[in-house]
């Protein structure tokens, strides 16, 4: 049997020893090899841009609830040392390096092919493709650091107080979202619960992590939004089946995402399903060495991971969508439940881990070499940047332009058509977050609704609900008191109504953005 602590290629040769790290460089590259070109990638919420502005909205929303926060105030900080092409391929490398390097170093063994096992079945799951498809990096940040986060918990357990700098220094990587500095909070709480040895420490991290969640929680507060959330995001973000499992099955494989062209084809496929049986029985029969070889992380990662489970699947249980929405709709804060998929993180590393003890365990070569190929197998249309929807474009030459027109007279900016997301041409057809609003140094109001299907998930900002009203009115913004209007060429938008841009001076015309400027602006909302 391996060492209970499972120490890293003791009396290993070199090609052992590097085997893992080169495992996980290749995971990385295979993943993310189209960022090798020029651009940026503009998908869904992953928006950069050349030198996002440090802006006080960007670091204290006061019309909406705080999701980006601290992110946004990171970007903008980061753009005085790096450009955000840089910083963009930075945090994803980080993400899937650290994804794979933390779970292959977390298991209780000291062969090396269970190792390889886990840090490919973490790294290349549809949890990972999912978030990375829907541009939600910041919260994969925590899905990297989460096995860095368990180990270091462990040995705090243990009663090492040099783990206390690695759990606040992967704590501060996960906490740049709301849900990932809850996940480290609640994951390193209770890995260290109930032990005398390192109690110091362990409470010292645990206060650590509760001021890296601060600022976010400071910002909601202090928000002038509803705290509260609409109750139809409930049904907006439920888990989504892709085949006969349903959203269950879905979720037991690490997928479900609510957003359907976050998922990859290969998830519709019947191999899928049999797929995740396949790693759910790897993982089962490896329950038992796990929690021999670690007895101390076993049952609470186990919790963990149950919890985990139960808040993504809440929605599509018996009963769950009536209880979760009457939690968002009373319970201020709440909101950040119904997007329950973001929680699988615990549950996907003990898959991870229970699976390639699982294969050690059955012990035969090929059955550990089967087990390595398997997640790559099953979703193979994740290599290449997902089949090249990862791909880097660069911004039209009129976003620079606008962005320099509205600095040289800085004032409210309304970015039409007024929608959260755009489908532009040059970026192949793939729907982005509006880029405007951290490209130029201004604040931009845009809707924040989010349209899901026929469904549509009420906004916070009294400001953008007037400048809804104004076009539904068909009346001039102009008599909003903005002091610019930028009007972008996208895919499929309805024409303005007629009146909204009364009042207006056209100032530039570009074949992508169009810059009108109010010359008595006077804010009215």
């Amino acid at each position: 049997m391996a060492p209970r602590k499972g120490r890293i290629f003791e009396g290993a040769s070199v090609r052992d020893r590097l085997a893992l790290p080169l495992t996980a460089v290749a995971v990385t590259l295979a993943v993310l090899a189209p960022l090798a070109a020029p651009g940026y990638v503009l998908v869904y919420d992953m928006v950069f841009v050349p030198r996002q502005p440090l802006r006080a909205e960007l670091i204290w929303p006061s019309g909406t609830l705080p999701r980006a926060v601290p992110l946004d105030a990171l970007v903008s900080l980061s753009a005085t040392v790096a450009p955000g092409w840089l910083v963009q391929r930075v945090v994803l490398v980080a993400v899937v390096l650290l994804a794979a390097l933390g779970a292959g170093r977390l298991v209780p063994t000291g062969r090396l092919l269970p190792r390889l096992i886990a840090a490919v079945g973490y790294a290349w799951t549809p949890y990972l493709a999912e978030r990375l498809l829907i541009g939600q990096w910041g919260l994969l940040l925590a899905y990297g650091a989460l096995p860095w986060l368990v180990s270091g918990a462990l040995r705090l357990r243990a009663g090492d107080r040099r783990a206390l700098l690695p759990v606040l220094g992967f704590g501060a990587l996960a906490a740049v979202t709301p849900t990932g500095g809850l996940i480290a909070l609640v994951t390193v709480v209770v890995l260290t619960a109930g032990r005398r040895t390192g109690r110091a420490a362990a409470a010292a991290a645990a206060g650590g992590l509760a001021l890296l969640n601060l600022p976010w929680v400071l910002a909601g507060l202090l928000s002038g939004a509803d705290a509260r959330s609409d109750p139809a995001g409930v049904a907006a973000f439920a888990a989504r089946g892709t085949d006969w499992t349903g959203p269950l099955g879905a979720l037991a494989g690490t997928g479900g995402i609510w957003n359907a062209r976050a998922t990859l084809p290969s998830r519709e496929s019947p191999l899928a399903a049999l797929g995740t049986l396949l790693v759910l029985a790897l993982a089962g029969y490896g329950w038992r060495l796990l929690r021999e070889r670690r007895p101390e992380l076993a049952p609470r990662l186990a919790v963990l991971a149950a919890v985990g489970f139960l808040l993504a699947a809440v929605a599509v249980l018996p009963g769950g969508d009536d209880a979760l929405r009457w939690l968002v709709a009373q319970v201020p804060g709440a909101g950040v439940l119904r997007d329950g998929h973001k929680f699988l993180m615990p549950y996907a590393l003990l898959l991870a881990l229970g699976a390639a003890l699982g294969a050690e365990r059955l012990g035969r070569r090929p059955v550990l070499v089967g087990a390595l190929l398997l997640p790559v197998v099953l979703m193979p249309d994740l290599a290449g940047g997902a089949v090249g929807r990862l791909r880097p474009v660069s911004y039209p030459a009129d976003f620079a332009v606008v962005a320099e027109r509205i600095a040289a007279a800085p004032g409210p900016v309304v970015s039409l058509p007024f929608a959260a997301y755009r489908t532009y041409p040059w970026n192949a057809g793939r729907t982005v977050l509006d880029p405007l609003p951290r490209y130029v140094d201004a604040d931009v109001l845009v809707d924040d609704r989010l349209i899901v299907g026929d469904r549509v998930v009420r906004g916070e900002d009294r400001r953008a609900e007037a400048v809804r009203q104004a076009l539904a009115a068909g009346r001039p913004l102009a008599a909003l008191g903005v002091r610019w209007v930028v009007v972008q060429r996208v895919a499929g938008s309805a024409q303005l109504p007629a009146g909204a841009l009364t009042g207006l001076r056209l100032v530039h015309a570009g074949a992508d953005l169009q810059l009108y400027e109010n010359g008595s602006s006077q804010t009215s909302y």
